[in-house]
């Protein structure tokens, strides 16, 4: 007997709820990171708890709608349950957010247990509409297979289909929404967008009652965009500023006379800006010293040409340009909107900096230009990005070196834990003749400086003692170096593996340090 191909219009409207349920499912996982991102960070632990468990949330759906859909094989019945997605979707924000705020003092304050305890209770908030659109795959095909000789062909289309739907989902909230009305009014957008197809789906399917016994719902969402999340993400003391790209939550605070830039969840310091010093005992300054590593004697004027990976908003640039009187910055940045924060907050308007928003090795292998110092400062644990840790990756420092050039990486550290410094060290040990590392006094920063040709500590001394008698020696760089010998420490490289593009495990190495720390003593003693 043949098999009718004409679908009824139910059978075509349930294909396009199909594709607006994929979409939602993976836009909801996208934006739960980004949710729990500006709170937890972005570590691949945080990415492996949010998708782990929202597969397991998809699992249950799957297995509750199959049953459900052979109880009741309704489309009445499909569509309510995707009213519910919706709304549960919309009210994520609104319920999480007193959690959220307490999750944000626990992370200042390093309280490991409220941290972890607020991780769990907003995890445990995706279940209700993650697991209610996870049964819309096998709702849907339950309704559209009306024989056995066609059930493949549809239960592919179906998949296929929501795999669409869920492939724009991957990148709409994150290159589109969030950057345009936030985390917060995302969720809200997708939960209208699922809203107004179930109950489309609902007067469809000659549901009229229904579909006014359920008009309330876009009404509470209604009130959830107009009221539903006012105020800042976060209650943190000074803030000045805050917004969301598509690569960070950005956070400005005013602390006294100094702007402070932080990025998601706020630990650690990424600029600092006051105009009435330049002097923040951080590692901004210390990128000044590696120069002075080559043979003397080494003069400021003829430091002309810097690249910066990790410009963040200026701190580093602004200390260059206040020591060498005619040096030009290429300053590499991901993030478009920290260099609009940097501008408007940072004075970071040197005419002598050019801003390059670029993923930082992929602007610096494009470069014509040769360095005189390359400062990569793109790493702060757990959020390294590997593909700047490799062998591969230092050779293209050394190529965009001068001859005389020398590279700087600020690098993150345990208290007592030196594993990723000496991996580091070891990786770049096999691309540069010489290395040198130093710990900055009062934090759990190293500076890893490496000369492009064969140099001594006494080249560094030397250039000391000369830049001691000249009168025009700016102070600034005095007291830097000073700081940066007196940091000096010993390498250990022998044990240590070597980073490569093909295998580089430094993320495994950062989360067990982060781990350590935060069970650690220290942690105590920072309270």
């Amino acid at each position: 007997m043949a098999v009718s191909s004409i679908m009824n219009p139910m059978q075509k409207f349930t294909y396009v709820i199909v594709f607006v349920s994929g979409f939602v499912s993976l836009a909801l996982e996208m934006v739960a990171s980004r949710l729990l991102g500006n709170y937890f960070g972005t570590s691949n632990l945080v990415w492996a708890s949010i998708i782990g468990l929202i597969l397991i949330y998809l699992t249950a759906g799957y297995f509750i709608g199959g049953s459900w859909a052979d109880r009741s094989p309704s489309y009445y019945t499909f569509f309510r349950i995707l009213s519910w997605a919706a709304l549960s979707t919309a009210l994520v924000p609104l319920i999480s957010r007193p959690i959220l705020r307490l999750a944000s003092d626990a992370f200042d304050n390093l309280q490991l247990g409220v941290l972890t305890g607020s991780f769990t209770t907003v995890m445990v908030l995706f279940i209700i509409p993650v697991t209610l659109l996870g049964m819309a795959s096998p709702f849907a095909i339950r309704l559209s297979i009306e024989n056995r000789e066609n059930a493949g062909k549809v239960s592919g289309r179906i998949y296929a289909i929501s795999t669409l739907g869920s492939f724009v989902g991957t990148f709409l909230p994150v290159l589109v929404l969030i950057p345009l009305v936030g985390t917060y009014r995302t969720f809200l957008v997708i939960a209208s967008l699922l809203m107004v197809f179930a109950l489309t789906g609902i007067y469809l399917a000659k549901q009229l009652p229904g579909l006014i016994r359920y008009a309330w719902m876009p009404l509470v969402i209604i009130l959830l965009f107009v009221f539903g999340t006012p105020g800042s993400d976060k209650t943190t003391t000074g803030m000045i500023y805050e917004g969301e790209s598509s690569y960070n939550y950005i956070q400005v605070l005013q602390d006294g006379e100094f702007t402070l830039l932080r990025l998601n969840e706020g630990q650690g310091v990424h600029s600092i800006y006051s105009p009435e010093t330049l002097v923040y005992n951080g590692p901004w300054e210390q990128v000044m010293s590696a120069p002075f590593f080559n043979s003397a004697p080494v003069n400021t004027r003829t430091i002309t040409r810097a690249a910066i990976v990790g410009l963040a908003a200026g701190t580093t640039s602004r200390e260059l340009f206040a020591v060498f009187p005619d040096i030009r910055i290429d300053g590499i940045e991901i993030d478009p909107l920290i260099v609009e924060v940097g501008k408007r907050y940072f004075a970071m308007d040197n005419e002598n900096l050019n801003v390059i928003i670029q993923d930082g090795r992929w602007a610096l292998e494009k470069s014509d230009r040769l360095y005189d110092i390359i400062s990569v400062d793109a790493y702060r644990p757990p959020y390294i990005p590997w593909h700047m840790t490799t062998r591969e990756f230092f050779q293209a420092v050394y190529e965009h070196l001068a001859d005389d050039g020398v590279m700087v990486i600020n690098i993150g550290r345990g208290p007592a834990d030196r594993r990723l410094v000496d991996a580091l060290s070891a990786t770049i040990r096999s691309v540069f003749p010489t290395i040198y590392v130093s710990d900055l006094a009062g934090s759990f920063n190293s500076l890893l400086f490496a000369t492009k040709q064969p140099t001594t500590i006494e080249n560094f001394l030397a250039n000391y003692i000369n830049l001691m008698q000249d009168e025009t020696t700016p102070p600034l760089l005095l007291e830097v170096m000073a700081a940066t010998y007196e940091g000096l420490q010993p390498l250990h490289t022998t044990s240590s593996p070597i980073f490569t593009d093909d295998r580089a495990p430094v993320e495994h190495i950062t989360n067990s340090i982060v781990l350590n720390f935060l069970l650690s003593e220290e942690t105590e003693s920072l309270k």
